[in-house]
């Protein structure tokens, strides 16, 4: 095949200020798609072109919804870029949902999860770096901007455990397509189980 031109090696390191990989990694095919559509976006979206243009991802990931025939796509973005993603999350995400057709993207900031410390120091880990608010954290993440209104823990007949997440009801309806989405990624992010519901607001009696 011919040499790559310039212009494609300009437009390729370009693309790839919109993923950074850690310890330098190479981003794959996927990854490299879902940066190209970033760029995109940058370079042809008018309400998004400002407020992408200091943002990356730290990687991309496609997965399968078990027991539906959907797909997803978990994008990692910088824990310090969160907040400035979640600015536009919902924009970003229905147009990053039209280039990936009718694929759930759900964005997820990394977060370092850190062992307990077995010093006798009970504060030499900071709270927010537990096993338990990771995974608190990875559910605001996925469902932003809808709020968790409470949360149940379930035990099955084979005790086993389910979590219940109760979402906001204001936001059933931009939400509700999503959930099995949201149970999904988080099963493959955490290993655990959840359902999410909107708790019933008027009595049903």
């Amino acid at each position: 095949g011919a040499a790559p031109s310039p212009l494609d090696n300009k437009m390729a390191s370009v693309r790839s200020k919109k993923i950074v990989k850690e310890k330098g990694a190479a981003p794959d095919e996927f990854e490299e798609s879902v940066a190209q559509a970033l760029f995109d976006l940058e370079a042809t979206n008018q309400e998004l072109k400002a407020d992408l243009r200091d943002l990356y991802i730290t990687g991309a990931r496609e997965i399968d919804i078990h027991g539906t025939n959907r797909k997803s796509i978990i994008v990692n973005v910088p824990y310090r870029l969160l907040k400035s993603f979640q600015k536009i999350q919902l924009r970003l995400v229905r147009e990053l949902e039209k280039k990936f057709s009718g694929k759930d993207v759900v964005i997820v900031a990394n977060r370092r999860i850190m062992a307990p410390v077995t010093s006798g120091q009970s504060n030499a880990r900071p709270r927010s770096r537990s096993l338990t608010a990771v995974h608190a954290a990875i559910l605001d993440d996925m469902v932003y901007p809808t709020e968790i209104v409470g949360k149940r823990t379930r035990y099955r007949v084979d005790g086993s455990k389910v979590l219940k997440v109760y979402l906001d009801p204001k936001d059933r309806n931009s939400t509700e397509y999503k959930l099995d989405t949201f149970s999904g990624v988080y099963k493959k992010l955490t290993g655990k189980d959840v359902t999410f519901e909107y708790p019933v607001t008027e009595s049903t009696a």
